[in-house]
């Protein structure tokens, strides 16, 4: 009868009434914890290739324009994965697309590490991506869902931190093995991480803020249930606070979600706005990160010593989201999203002046330090700007846009260096970020503080 009663109470509140009433555990860090590794792993993936690039551009005989393509290759898949995967998010769930985005991009590891030619290559490149580009819009989307507001911009700015520390293993790995066992062994070693998927099947719940979305309260309920459970034990706790504030629960009419739904009142301008954001962020991020080391390279360091001094810099990348996951949380997303953004723009100009090892590697921290900053705002805003009905859709034509800029900067790198050398790259990396900058201060909404649904409107 307890029990019931007990159960009673529980369905009277909302999901998000119960989950934002819920003190941090390490319930909660152990969640955070597991999609941060799987993120961690996709980091690895990609950051790899800034280490790679020169020796596979050696390897086929690449020209610079081929090179800018097979660049170019991981984030034409991205671009696909991560439009995609956002709609079959908030269709079929977080959990299962989640899992299959680690066994596409695994799979396509180990595609890599055995291609006979540089077109096999771009193509296993593109599958590698497909399955990064489905990963990050449901890690931000689970993370957003399963923290509280009070919380949730720093967690989400963490998770982005694992995207430097992937940076650096993947130089840790490439310093290592590149010179002995060459590119392949170095595809090879980070595919291995995707059996991960295993433990994610396990332990990571379906989000019941989703569930109840969808319209299944009792499959919500059952999931909320066994999560305060797990909190109340982690802390050793009898009793939870009690749910307060205003419900947020779905209704009829809300459960329902069309791609139609980031352009209705209220939300065509968030979206016009972060599409922008992304597109620009990227297009300078990757046009001058991805080329770090062949830059390098061209300057007359051997294989090792360019591998050595970008991950030297990427350090940097480290204080940069630990900075940008504190400011998130005291001067507000808008206010961080742009001061990394204009940093970064200064920072990247005086790197491509740079007439110095020295002055190199000076710039190249702070470059580093803005840019990761970047990432954990960027990420820590744009899912907070859609309900959840559409959260995974709206982060995932986002981070889509994103990778279309992902896909050009690259390729646009390889055809203008002949002409405009490594100061003119540079320069067109600061405007793209002054550009993005100026999208969030102009037309961005702050969401600092405020539960999803409020947001949401």
């Amino acid at each position: 009868m307890a029990q019931a009663e007990t159960q009673a109470t529980k369905s009277a509140y909302s999901v998000p009434q119960r989950m934002e009433r819920l003190p941090m555990s390490s319930y909660q860090n152990m969640i955070f914890l597991i999609i941060a590794t799987a993120w961690l792993f996709d980091s690895i993936d990609l950051g790899m290739l800034t280490f790679v690039l020169g020796s596979l551009k050696t390897h086929f005989h690449l020209s610079v324009v081929q090179t800018g393509l097979l660049s170019s290759a991981s984030f034409l898949g991205m671009f696909f994965g991560a439009a995609i995967a956002g709609m079959l998010a908030d269709r079929f769930g977080r959990k299962i697309v989640f899992q299959w985005s680690m066994v596409l991009w695994g799979l396509g590891s180990f595609l890599s590490a055995f291609s006979p030619s540089a077109e096999m290559l771009g193509i296993s490149r593109i599958l590698v991506g497909f399955g990064m580009g489905m990963e990050f819009p449901i890690g931000q989307s689970l993370i957003s869902e399963f923290i509280p507001a009070k919380n949730r911009g720093r967690y989400i700015a963490f998770l982005e931190g694992f995207w430097p520390l992937g940076f650096i293993t993947a130089g840790i790995l490439a310093y290592f093995i590149l010179p002995v066992g060459g590119w392949r062994w170095v595809f090879i070693a980070q595919g291995i991480p995707a059996i991960f998927v295993l433990f994610i099947r396990r332990v990571v719940p379906e989000s019941p803020r989703w569930l109840e979305s969808r319209g299944r309260d009792a499959e919500a309920n059952q999931v909320m249930t066994t999560f305060e459970e797990h909190v109340k034990h982690s802390l050793g706790l009898k009793e939870l606070p009690q749910p307060s504030g205003k419900s947020f629960a779905a209704v009829a009419g809300e459960r329902k979600f069309s791609f139609m739904d980031l352009w209705a009142p209220g939300y065509a301008k968030r979206t016009v706005m972060v599409w922008a954001l992304w597109f620009f962020a990227l297009l300078g991020y990757y046009g001058l990160t991805t080329w770090l080391g062949a830059f390098l390279q061209q300057a007359g360091y051997s294989v090792t010593k360019s591998v050595f001094y970008t991950l030297l810099i990427s350090l940097a990348g480290l204080p940069g989201f630990v900075s940008a996951a504190y400011l998130l949380e005291i001067i507000g997303r808008k206010g961080t999203v742009a001061l990394m953004l204009f940093g970064s723009a200064i920072a990247a100009y005086f790197y491509g002046t740079a007439g110095s090892v020295t002055t190199l590697i000076a710039f190249g921290l702070c470059m580093q330090f803005f840019l990761f900053g970047m990432w954990s705002s960027i990420y820590a805003y744009t899912p907070e700007l859609y309900p959840t009905r559409a959260r995974a859709t709206g982060a995932g034509f986002a981070s889509a846009l994103g990778r279309l800029g992902s896909l050009l900067g690259p390729y646009i790198v390889g055809v203008l260096l002949p002409i405009t050398g490594h100061t003119g790259i540079f320069t067109l990396g600061a405007a793209s970020f002054v550009v993005a900058a100026l999208v969030v201060l102009l037309f961005g909404v702050e969401t600092k503080g405020k539960v999803l649904e409020e947001i949401s409107g």
